[in-house]
């Protein structure tokens, strides 16, 4: 990092160098220990134990009696790595504002969400691995497809709500501006929103959420403190880009894509490996851990880089797109190396690191190329 873009902060890009390594680390540690847990799930004998419970009675009683077992024993065991990595770790670096009781708040209402929803998911593929045996890995991935869209047209209004408070924004001047660069998309909004981020964090993020009638744009009360109105709409124009080039429903199309890919050979190797599967209910719950190891495996390694390539070619489309359609483009510039400073964000990783963890371009890049398109 010899030679840096003049609007970054040296010392700033040394410190986002170093967090961003640790933060990798930590996720590695939690891809292995989740790793661990499921094979000890599985070959301790507990996963085909709560597979057969309540054998007297529907299997549905089974079926509740291993997501509230799993989904418990991954945060028990998980706990302290989560609370060194999203507690500890971010009091180490300055981001977090949450007190202890405030983290623990945290924490249980993701819990309780994320055992909704994972129940819900595993109940759909659950019963199309029960009716269409044969047929299941096309369905599944259709099926996918379809709670993906339902779930990013009702995420702001059920599920953000849950973890922060939203209020309209009052600044008209603001408003006015942001409702013109949508305008300038094709696009309405149901609302302009500030999202009380600071009482979780110092980092700051603004986002353009939902679908059709729920859509909104949100605004981290932190990026409003520190960011002019041209900054913010900067950023917003870029949001913009994404629906003017249908980014989110070709995610939607790549994303079910791959699944019917991963189903597809998760079908082959599961069959081919177990003769158990598609059994019965209580066969397939038993042998989950295995399905879900090998799902992440066939996601990752078959189409980890490659969404990665695509999400960032993406990225770049929507840069270019706010750069048409703000009236300075330094504002662009100043937004993103605000961001990065503030947020300790690595502006110039290494290129394996940027191959395999960023969606986005790196904004060393993204500040190069608003000088040069």
């Amino acid at each position: 990092m010899e030679k840096i873009h003049p609007l970054l902060d040296r010392e700033k890009q040394q410190q986002a160098r170093q967090y961003e390594k640790e933060k990798r680390l930590l996720g590695l540690l939690g891809m292995l220990l989740s790793l661990v847990v499921l094979l000890a799930f599985y070959y301790s004998g507990l996963s085909s134990g709560l597979a057969i419970l309540f054998s007297n009675r529907s299997v549905i009683w089974a079926f509740w009696a291993y997501i509230l077992v799993f989904q418990a024993v991954l945060v028990v065991v998980g706990f302290p790595l989560s609370f060194y990595s999203s507690y500890i770790h971010e009091h180490k670096w300055g981001f977090s504002n949450l007190t202890m009781k405030g983290w623990l708040w945290e924490q249980v209402k993701s819990y309780l969400v994320g055992l909704v929803i994972f129940a819900l998911l595993l109940g759909i593929l659950f019963w199309i691995l029960d009716r269409y045996p044969q047929q299941w890995w096309w369905i599944a991935g259709l099926a996918m497809a379809l709670v993906s869209v339902l779930f990013a047209a009702l995420f702001p209004v059920l599920i953000l709500p849950i973890f922060n408070k939203y209020t309209p924004i009052k600044d008209e001047i603001l408003t006015d501006a942001l409702s013109k660069i949508l305008s300038e998309g094709g696009l309405k909004s149901s609302g302009f929103f500030v999202e009380d981020m600071s009482r979780q964090t110092k980092k700051e993020n603004a986002f353009l959420a939902g679908l059709g009638k729920t859509r909104r744009v949100v605004l981290g009360d932190n990026l409003m403190t520190n960011m002019t109105i041209a900054e913010i709409v900067s950023i917003i124009a870029h949001e913009v880009g994404h629906y003017k080039h249908k980014h989110i429903w070709k995610h939607i199309a790549l994303g079910t894509t791959q699944q019917l890919v991963v189903f597809f050979l998760l079908n082959i190797l599961m069959r081919g490996a177990f003769p158990s599967f598609l059994s019965s209910t209580r066969a397939n719950l038993a042998l989950f851990p295995i399905f879900a190891i090998l799902m992440a495996a066939l996601s990752g390694f078959l189409f980890g880089p490659l969404s990665n390539i695509l999400s960032r070619y993406f990225e770049g489309q929507a840069d270019r797109y706010a750069l048409n359609h703000i009236q300075q483009r330094e504002t662009f510039k100043t937004a993103l190396a605000g961001l990065a400073n503030r947020n300790l964000a690595n502006a110039y990783p290494n290129w394996w690191v940027k191959l395999l963890y960023y969606s986005h371009p790196p904004i060393g890049e993204r500040l190069l190329m608003a000088e040069r398109d």
